[in-house]
């Protein structure tokens, strides 16, 4: 299990409060397997600047990278097996400006990579290279002021559409949500035990 965490704000994070749910009752339910949290603000993640975009460029044309690229080429790939290790992954998730937090485009844009992630045919299109594999993605969802009940003036919800569409491009469609929407009129406490017992009902399932 890896959960994918790209709140940066610790303790005060209702979406790592709710994922930590999540893992306790997964834990419970299975003791043997190991679970680690990947903490996406913790500088293991790459960047992927000019090097590396060329590099990916050069593995689409069927080259080899070397040089810089090679050098990008080579922690792009630490990230993504780091990623592909996971049978079952976690990622908890707050709204920012109604999509993601910038750390977790970044980390996508990283492990997004041809003959990894995916492929491409040039009659059929992109290859979803995850599928059949087994693996499960479990999803929590966390918004202070959006909500599925309100209007557009309230914003929009790009966070799990993104979601949800990304996973299922690399070939990964098991996919559980939770949710914790609030919004600034609701009833905190109420939404918390609500998300606290979806999170442990679908850690059971998982």
């Amino acid at each position: 299990m890896l959960h994918i965490a790209s709140s940066p704000r610790g303790t005060d994070s209702e979406s790592l409060r709710i994922a930590q749910t999540f893992l306790d009752t997964y834990r419970d339910c299975h003791p043997a397997d190991d679970i680690e949290t990947w903490d996406l603000w913790d500088g293991t993640l790459p960047e992927l600047g000019p090097a590396g975009a060329r590099a990916k460029m050069t593995v689409i044309a069927g080259g080899e990278p070397v040089g810089a690229q090679a050098r990008a080429w080579g922690e792009v790939r630490v990230a993504v097996d780091r990623f592909l290790a996971a049978d079952r992954l976690l990622f908890s998730v707050p709204m920012w400006n109604a999509g993601v937090p910038y750390i977790l485009k970044q980390f996508i844009d990283v492990v997004s990579q041809p003959g990894l992630i995916f492929g491409i045919d040039p009659d059929t299109g992109y290859q979803p290279l995850l599928a059949g594999q087994g693996k499960k993605a479990a999803v929590i969802y966390a918004s202070g002021v959006w909500g599925p009940t309100l209007g557009p003036e309230f914003g929009s919800n790009f966070q799990s559409p993104y979601i949800v569409d990304w996973l299922r491009w690399t070939g990964i469609t098991d996919i559980v949500e939770v949710r914790f929407h609030p919004t600034l009129t609701g009833d905190l406490d109420d939404a918390r035990r609500s998300a606290d017992a979806d999170a442990r009902e679908a850690a059971k399932a998982f």
